[in-house]
């Protein structure tokens, strides 16, 4: 805790801006505009799934409920943190005022960090699972793929949280950011808050590098099946091509996104001398840095929606339809031998 905001609780450091410079800065349009956008991309989203999981592969069942728990996860992700954000800056209350006890901005501090890891997450265990179903296809059931599914979505959940929670033990704390609507984790020197924030940082750049490697195997793999001289006796199928698509398209979402930010944290908590001064406030450009790749990360749970929406063959064949014709004059060929094909 800070000395000189001993009275106003733990959450709240020294910050650098008027109301009149808040009043400028946080305009309640352009996150209300914004964060309706993301929900009715998501929901768009969530129905065109709940169509798409009638019947189906086992495996295409499973990667579908992945993608259901990645779509509820960045909709409830924005309805929450959003609702916060948007109310304050459409009374720009003043939160020490508010909250003088913290509880809102612990809770958006865990918010934030649990919308913004589980995405991530999500994609390296979607990565890992079509990793496993491409080169190792006889290595796991069919029958409890969906049931499977849902559980590594119910522990990368709890995962998340519980990366969240830290903070309620001792381990980081959580903070009023600039210009004074959100909180998150602190980018101080403290042993405390910079293990936290480098945990938060590692954590995310590891679920990003592991998806990187685990998709770039399994494109290879699907284009030497494509491409091989037993191409003509194991093509892969149409699913197969379109979840790896859907899939890369999420990783690179991810990456351009997120990656800036988890970067920026690393660099600011590891800087010296410290970023944020023993009263507990930093420079304004990294107040305004902080803020832009906040801003750039959460585009990810706008984006991603349409990344499935977009990537699907339906949509492709429209764009692109020589793609179907190619396709059914390929399932017309003989097939020489039974080959077992990918999961």
């Amino acid at each position: 805790m800070w000395a000189n905001d001993s009275a106003r609780g733990p959450c709240f450091r020294p910050m650098n801006i008027t109301l009149e410079e808040r009043r400028l800065i946080a305009s309640p349009w352009f996150p209300a505009s914004f964060c309706l956008v993301g929900l009715a991309s998501n929901l768009l989203a969530l129905w065109v799934l709940a169509g798409a999981r009638q019947g189906g592969s086992p495996v295409r069942s499973s990667f579908l409920t992945f993608l259901c728990g990645l779509v509820l996860t960045d909709f409830m992700g924005l309805l929450i943190t959003g609702a916060i954000v948007v109310s304050q800056h459409a009374m720009l209350f003043d939160w020490p005022a508010v909250d003088p006890s913290c509880r809102l901005c612990r809770f958006m501090g865990v918010a934030m960090v649990f919308f913004g890891l589980s995405p991530l997450l999500l994609g390296a265990a979607m990565a890992s699972e079509r990793y496993l179903g491409i080169t190792r296809p006889f290595s796991r059931p069919a029958a409890a793929s969906r049931r499977r599914a849902w559980t590594t979505v119910a522990l990368v959940w709890a995962a998340a949280l519980a990366l969240g929670l830290l903070p309620m033990l001792g381990l980081g704390r959580y903070t009023l950011q600039y210009p004074g609507s959100w909180c998150f984790l602190t980018l101080g020197p403290a042993p405390g808050d910079a293990a936290f924030g480098l945990l938060f940082a590692l954590l995310g750049s590891l679920s990003v590098g592991l998806s990187f490697l685990l998709n770039t195997i399994s494109v290879a793999t699907l284009c030497h099946v494509y491409h091989g001289q037993e191409a003509a006796q194991q093509r892969p199928r149409d699913c197969e091509v379109e979840m790896m698509a859907q899939l890369t398209g999420i990783m690179v979402v991810a990456s351009v996104c997120w990656m800036p930010l988890l970067v920026f944290i690393a660099q600011t908590v590891l800087r010296s001398p410290p970023a944020m001064d023993p009263a507990g406030q930093l420079s304004r450009a990294t107040e305004k840095q902080l803020l832009i790749y906040l801003r750039v990360a959460t585009w990810n749970q706008i984006l991603d929606p349409w990344v499935y929406i977009l990537f699907r063959r339906a949509v492709i064949r429209r764009l692109q339809p020589g793609l179907s014709a190619r396709s059914r004059s390929l399932s017309l060929q003989p097939q020489l031998s039974r080959r077992p094909t990918v999961a």
